[in-house]
This record gives C-alpha cells, structure tokens and sequence, in this order.
C-alpha cells in the first residue's frame, strides 16, 4: 500500500526531501538556544561578564533567524510537496478509472470512487504534510532534546523519559481503537455521497412525486450515521489531550521541586534549570504534536487503503499482447456463450447463446425486461467478457482485438447515455473528433436531430448543461444517436435508444438508417413491436437465452412470447407507423 502511494510522489521528490532538511535545520536552532540561554545565565548573569551576555544573545539572534528561516522553508516546501502528491494520486487514479471495465466499477460504486477522489485524497494530502514536517520535526527534536538533556542533568533527564513511554502506551491504545471507528466512517461518507448525488441527478424526479421529504429523512440518516461515527472517534481521540496536559504539569512540577533542590545542595547551576525547563516543553510539546501526527495518520490509514484499492485494481478487461487492429467486417458470431456478473451466482445471465448475425444485417432484440437483452449487446464491444464461450466480430474472437480499435467499429447507444456540458458540435464530436460541421448536420439529419437543433435560437451552437438536462430525453437521444453514427462503425447497437421519441420519429430513424447505411450491421433493441418488425431478422430473448430467431411474419406464426408482444401492443391490428410514419 504504502509503496502503491510513494509512487506518485513523482516529481515533488526534491521537494519531500528538503522539507524534512529543513525541519531538521530548525530543530539544531530550537535545541541551541536554551543552551545559550543557560550560558548567558550561567557565564554572563551569575560572573557579571557583560561581554559573554552580548557575545551569547547575539548567537540566540542567530540561531533564531536560521530556525525561522529553515520553518519557513519547510512550510514551503511541505506545502508544495503534499499538495503535488494529491494532484498526482488524483490523476492517477482518474486515470486508471478510465481502464475500468463495467464489472471494476460495478464493485466499487460511483459515489465510492467520488468519495477515493476527493475526501480520501485531501487526508491523504494532510498526512503527507504532516509526516514531511511534524512526523520529521517532533522525534528528531525530542531525541536531540532528550540528548541534551541527560548532557546537563541525567537524574532529571529520566522523568522525560518517563514521561514519553507512559504516552507512547497511551497514544498506541488510542490509535487501535480510533482506527475501527475512522474505517467505519469512510463507508458513510460513500453513503452520504450516493444520496446526495442520486438526489440532484433525479431532482426533477423527486419533485414530480412530491419526495422530497422523503429525500430529506434519507440523507439526515446518512448524514447521521456519519456524525454519529465521526462523534466516537473524536471522543476516543480527544483522550489524549487530558493525558498530555496532566503529563506536560506533572513533569514541570517534578523537575521544579528536584531542580530547586539540586541547585540548593549545589548539584546544578540556575541556568542548567533554565535549560532543562525550556527542553521540558520541547520534549512536551513535540509529544503532542506526535499525537497530532498519529490522529491524523490514524485517518489517513482508511483512506490510503481505499485509495490503493482503487490504484492496484487490475482491470477485468485487458488488451491481448499481440491484438489485431483492424475490424474487417461487421459480422458478429455468439458461440455457445455464458455470462455472469460475478462468477459465484449459480445462474448464469446468459446460457449457452449460438447467434450468427451477417455483416450489414438489421436485427431486431425483443424480450421482457430482465431477459439479458442489454447483456447480450454488452459482450460485442467488451464491456463485460463472456464468462465461457466466443463472441466473434469480423470473424475473430472480440478477445484477441485491441480494445481502442474495437470499440471505434461497435458504436453503442446506450440505455441511459450522457450529454457533457458544451455545445451541440462539442457533444456530437465525441463520436469524431475531426468531424466537419457538415458530417455533424448529415448525422443529425439521419438521427432526425435536425429538426429541433435549427429551431434553437444558436442552432448548433446551442450550450448543452451537464448531463443534457436543457434538452428532453427524446431530444437527448436522437443527439447520441447522430453522435454514435459520426464514428462511422462497422456495428450500431441501439440499445432502447427511441424509447423516448415518438413512433413516427423512431420510424424516421429506422428508415434514415436503412437508406444511406446499408452496410452497417445494425443491433436495435427495443420494447416496441413496431421498432423492430422490419429487421432482416429479430431475436426473442427469454431469461437469458434465445428463445425464436426469424422474421417479423415467422415469429408471428411460430413463437409465442413474440406473438403475445405484439398482440398486446396492436391488438392485433397493424401498426400505423409501419411506412415510415408516413400513414
């Protein structure tokens, strides 16, 4: 873990390294002048040697200039240094987001990967600082000051060590406990942050069914359970004050009343107790900045896990070492596949699928929902692999293609696709990035997005809000339609991607698409008859397995789910879109 983390230190090395140089600089300073302090007192008050008084302040002004200095450098460089460190750990891990399969981010959540992004991160960030200054600073200061304390007064020098055993004991029986509750609380923010970030994206939703109460009680118990854990482990961590404070008077208090005493049966000097004061609060105080360093450490700990789950998460799908680049055609071929979301569930999600669609065919996908339609279509592109079996595209095994070059020739609609904030052409250009406006207008043309894009006041210009939340959903989908057809694929999958327009429209679609792409295999799920009928050919699907294979007029006379569906939806008369909405 610790190793997966140091890698992204990268290029703030030299800062790490100055910084504890400097800490370290500024504790020589500290740890010099109470023993210039003791001189002066000693040698300059005590003789009347008015000269060694100037000859010593003017060292204090020295050594004091130097420790500020060396502070303020290592504040500079420390800074520099954890704040690089978290620039670096985000990149990295939104990087390697960015290689996760749909299974990897299945198992992580996407308000837990948010959560690895930004609050773990930040404590990560403030550990790294303190462990480059505080976790340098305090034990090479109380060793030093430790030293030169047992230098001036060994009798004395042992109530101190004493004292950081008995809080050493203390502050490792705080940490054991406090991590269980720090650990635990991580999990709530996640929680916290899925109901947070499911209540804004569904807003229109929530206010449609009047839910916002309900919202509300949801995330003032997320909200608590996270308060109430964040509670306990401040309670199980501010035990530590009371301890140190009792320590800090205690020992004062010794080293007074034994140091009174030394210095009245002649065993130690005025200044030497001056001395051995200042160090007292030196040992004392870096005592407590420790236990600063091992509360915030103890924080960290949960998230640096976290964050290396995520940076050492290995992607489920992974390029072959010698793949083939080049799609030759789009032809698809399922050989006795199986597929499981996770490997453990007895019942597979699709069992033992044999489909061989022709390249530029137009199949129909039909079924109820939780039929593993979406599944089916899920495996041509890699979003998930088979769990036993082949998928072939182009006549080789979709496993053996290079991921990039496979995915540029399946283009997929998905059931819920997204819309980045930018312009219409910005969204559309996802699809190709070197298209030309005109290569965008004749996609959207086919997508019958055309239509309601010149209507708008900046026609293609026009800034879409994040998530396409300034246009309907039909409207939505009809753009990543146009959007999916300006990467030229070899294969269209629509996976219910005109659920939301009108059958007319969805007519319109189907019929653009026919017309001027006639060599591009087409996959169109749907729940419509009517979307579906006049497909070269159309698969039934029933609990995960082929159920009919066959054209609109066979499925009618030989299958009886797809029968049912259809005179549900028709009752039995004919479709009145079934022209190309031209009826």
């Amino acid at each position: 873990m610790v190793k997966t983390l140091l890698k992204q230190v990268k290029e703030f090395k030299r800062d790490s390294l100055l910084t504890p140089c400097f800490m370290i600089l500024e504790v020589l300073m500290e740890v010099l002048i109470p023993l210039l302090m003791g001189s002066i007192i000693n040698d300059g008050i005590e003789k009347g040697n008015i000269q060694h008084i100037y000859l010593m302040g003017a060292a204090m002004l020295v050594a004091a200039v130097i420790g500020l200095f060396a502070g303020a450098m290592g504040g500079k460089y420390g800074a520099r240094a954890a704040t690089g460190f978290a620039k670096n750990l985000r990149e990295a891990m939104f990087t390697k987001i960015q290689t996760f399969s749909f299974a990897n981010i299945d198992k992580f959540s996407t308000a837990g990967l948010v959560t690895r992004l930004t609050t773990d991160v930040s404590n990560l960030q403030n550990a790294y600082q303190m462990i480059l200054r505080m976790c340098i600073r305090a034990p090479f200061s109380l060793v030093i000051a430790m030293v030169a304390s047992y230098f001036v007064s060994p009798r004395i020098a042992r109530i101190y060590l004493t004292a950081v055993f008995l809080l050493g004991a203390v502050l490792v029986t705080i940490m054991k406990f406090a991590m269980k509750y720090f650990s635990q609380l991580f999990e709530k923010y996640d929680a916290l942050n899925e109901s947070t970030q499911e209540n804004v994206t569904a807003s229109r939703v929530v206010k449609a069914y009047v839910r916002e109460d309900y919202e509300i009680k949801k995330f003032q118990k997320a909200s608590g359970d996270v308060y109430d854990l964040g509670v306990r482990a401040e309670k199980m961590i501010i035990l530590n004050s009371p301890f140190m404070q009792a320590t800090v008077y205690t020992c004062i208090l010794l080293i007074s009343w034994i140091g009174a005493h030394m210095i009245v049966s002649d065993e130690l000097l005025v200044g030497d107790l001056s001395t051995l004061l200042a160090y007292c609060m030196n040992i004392l105080m870096n005592l407590m900045m420790l236990s600063m360093v091992f509360v915030m450490i103890t924080m960290s700990m949960a998230s640096a896990k976290r964050v290396a789950e995520v940076l050492n998460e290995e992607s489920t799908i992974k390029n072959p070492k010698d793949p083939v680049m080049n799609v030759g055609d789009g032809s698809i071929e399922f050989r006795d596949v199986t597929f499981r979301y996770d490997e453990h569930s007895e019942t597979p999600v699709l069992d033992h699928v044999n489909l061989k669609i022709a390249s530029g065919e137009t199949i129909g996908i039909i079924g109820g929902t939780g039929s593993s339609k979406t599944s089916l279509v899920n495996l041509i592109s890699r979003l998930y692999d088979a769990s036993s079996g082949k998928v072939m595209v182009g006549g080789w095994d979709v496993r053996e293609y290079d991921l990039e070059a496979l995915r540029n020739q399946v283009s997929m609609v998905l059931q819920k696709n997204e819309l980045f904030y930018g312009t219409i052409l910005d969204n559309l250009r996802w699809g190709d990035e070197t298209a030309s406006e005109e290569e965008c207008r004749r996609a959207c043309r086919m997508a019958c997005a055309d239509e309601f894009i010149e209507k708008m006041p900046q026609g293609y210009e026009t800034i879409i809000e994040q998530g396409g939340s300034n246009v309907s959903g039909g409207q939505k989908q009809r753009l990543c339609i146009a959007r999916a057809l300006l990467k030229k694929p070899k294969i269209l999958i629509l996976d219910d991607s005109t659920s939301a327009v009108d059958t007319a429209t969805d007519a319109k679609i189907r019929k653009a698409l026919a017309e001027e792409l006639p060599e591009m295999t087409k996959l169109i799920i749907a729940q419509r008859i009517s979307s579906v009928q006049h497909a070269d050919r159309i698969i039934v699907m029933n609990d995960g397995k082929v159920d009919g294979v066959g054209t609109h007029e066979e499925l009618l006379a030989n299958n009886v789910i797809y029968r049912e569906v259809y005179e549900a939806q028709t009752g039995g008369n004919r479709d009145f879109d079934e022209n190309g909405g031209e009826n």
